[in-house]
């Protein structure tokens, strides 16, 4: 279409000058006129905004429920404003929570999880008047639970599968979750997961390190993938899980 509409307008040039141009001053006018053309197309081109639509490079983000620019991808309309933001991240001054060795005198057999809600701590009970302290993220208001169990299953690098009340909750909310996720480094669930009881509740890794000793969860407890894989070689199935406020 680009050509079609240059060599019309070289053509609508050489009709308003042709009583004045013949041979070899025609060939000249008509070679001027298309290079002055060209010229001008490309300058309009590179005037053009690196950001212009493209069809051929932008997606749709079903996160945001938005067509975005490339690479713009996992981006967020700030509230109130016309332009894109960078999705939330890890703040500039975040480091994560060491886990420690602490003096634990609670009776409970070595091997025992015990997970404080309210300090968004989990200790494993070592059995000598001691327990390794772990930073968790917990279930945030309306999500918190307590209650006693033991672990079922372990899995290593566990696809994740939203409840449907989990992805209904979230479509009414604007956003998408998919029906699966495989394991991997961008899987919710992190590195490791131990499943609780006959629940849908799990300890588990996370690709989100910076949320952990948040209460962000919809129930699950949350590590960071370096501790849940030393937890994870520690804790057998049916080691007990007692969970507290």
């Amino acid at each position: 279409m680009a050509l079609e509409y240059l060599y019309r307008a070289a053509r609508t040039v050489m009709s308003r000058h042709s009583f004045k141009m013949h041979g070899p001053t025609r060939m000249v006018w008509w070679v001027a006129a298309l290079t002055a053309l060209l010229v001008a197309a490309a300058s309009g081109a590179l005037a053009q905004p690196s950001g212009a639509y493209d069809p051929r490079t932008w997606a749709f983000d079903p996160g945001t429920r938005t067509v975005v620019a490339p690479g713009r991808l996992g981006t967020q309309a700030a509230p109130g404003r016309s332009g894109m933001q960078a999705a939330p991240g890890p703040p500039s001054d975040w480091r994560p929570i060491p886990r420690e060795k602490v003096a634990f005198n609670e009776e409970q057999p070595a091997g025992t999880i015990i997970i404080s809600t309210s300090q968004r701590r989990l200790y494993y009970v070592i059995g000598d008047g001691s327990a390794l302290k772990y930073a968790v993220g917990v279930g945030k208001e309306g999500f918190a639970w307590q209650g006693q169990d033991r672990i079922t299953t372990k899995r290593e690098w566990p696809d994740w599968r939203p409840p449907e009340e989990m992805r209904q909750r979230a479509a009414s909310e604007g956003r998408i979750l998919p029906a699966h996720v495989k394991g991997g480094p961008d899987n919710p669930l992190g590195a490791r997961a131990l499943y609780i009881g006959n629940t849908l509740y799990r300890v588990h890794g996370t690709n989100a390190p910076w949320t952990v000793g948040q209460a962000v969860s919809s129930g699950c407890i949350r590590m960071t993938n370096e501790d849940v894989i030393d937890l994870y070689e520690k804790v057998p199935v049916g080691a007990k899980v007692i969970v507290r406020p």
